[in-house]
């Protein structure tokens, strides 16, 4: 195998105080194992990400911190949601490793796919994305939302692996890299296909929630999907574009319909046709000035330049970074 690699397990963290004390022993026993086995070097670490958590998370990091070497926090001065967590860590991590693998707090994704995903570094692959086999842990409601919402990813111009979240094995190569990219608009299960590299995936089947309660509701669900959509595709501009090409020839045939029917004295007044024809433009129009107006939210927030994120706070000093 030669040279040993030094892997950086990053763990986003929003108050997983429930959580935390059960899976981070979990984490720890992997990790332990995975050195044991030889597999990764002894410099490796489990990095928490507390994500401006209004619980005791933190503390909880500090304390494990102290316990353990392997254990390492950074915390962000405030909430910025998991995917700017999830980039703090991998960004923190970067100088300090040869591979990271992220993965969430919950202890539902199946830790032991990392053995497989490390393999698949060490035969050439720079990414392994992590995907569900199966999600039979699933509601039927969930498992049908979840599901059309990578139909619909893909169908808007979003390239994104079928399944997959944000369990994967990135190498400080591919990090090197993507640091390049400087987009305050984040959805990085879309992005990190973007930055190329030979790139495999590897099949488990996700667990149930150890505690708490899962921080991804349908609206999140729904909001990280239009993310994706406008942030990695132009797709629903050119709909636009088309729906108003129809429309434009649909109203150039109704006024030469008009035109007609004036000439040959049989026309006929009434206001139900008038207004539903207008309710439905004004609708469109309305519609489409939205999405437009969604493209230039993000255009102005991404000119201001401001930080993705901020830490805080960190377990350990600069030097030991």
């Amino acid at each position: 195998m030669g040279t040993k690699a030094v892997l950086y397990i990053v763990i986003p963290c929003y108050n997983e105080e429930k959580v935390l004390s059960i899976t981070s022993g979990i984490f720890l026993e992997k990790m332990q194992k995975l050195i044991q086995d030889e597999k990764i070097d002894e410099k490796s670490r489990i990095m928490f990400v507390n994500d401006g958590s209004k619980d005791r998370t933190w503390e909880i990091i500090l304390e494990l911190a102290k316990k353990d070497e392997h254990f390492i926090g950074i915390s962000q001065s405030r909430n910025r949601g998991h995917q700017n967590a999830v980039l703090a860590g991998l960004m923190e991590a970067k100088d300090c490793c040869d591979i990271t693998i992220s993965i969430d707090c919950d202890g539902q994704d199946d830790i032991n796919a990392m053995d497989q995903m490390i393999e698949e570094y060490y035969d050439g692959c720079e990414i392994v994305y992590g995907v569900r086999s199966k999600r039979e842990t699933d509601t039927i409601f969930k498992r049908c939302t979840a599901q059309g919402f990578y139909k619909f990813l893909n169908a808007m111009g979003a390239e994104v692996v079928y399944n997959h979240a944000d369990y994967r094995l990135v190498s400080s190569r591919v990090l090197q890299e993507f640091a390049n990219y400087k987009e305050v608009n984040l959805f990085l299960r879309g992005m990190f296909p973007l930055v190329g590299f030979k790139s495999t995936s590897v099949y488990y089947e996700r667990h149930e929630r150890v505690a708490g309660e899962s921080h991804y509701p349908l609206r999140k669900m729904l909001a990280l999907a239009f993310d994706g959509i406008t942030s990695l595709s132009v797709k629903p501009i050119r709909m636009i574009t088309e729906l108003g090409i129809i429309i434009a020839m649909l109203s150039f045939a109704g006024v030469i319909w008009s035109i007609v029917m004036a000439l040959l004295g049989r026309t006929v007044a009434g206001w139900a046709s008038m207004v539903c024809i207008v309710a439905f433009i004004g609708g469109v129009q309305l519609i489409c000035t939205g999405v437009i107006g969604e493209y230039i939210g993000k255009i102005y927030m991404e000119v201001k330049h401001r930080p993705r994120y901020i830490i805080s706070e960190r377990t350990m000093n600069q030097e030991e970074k």
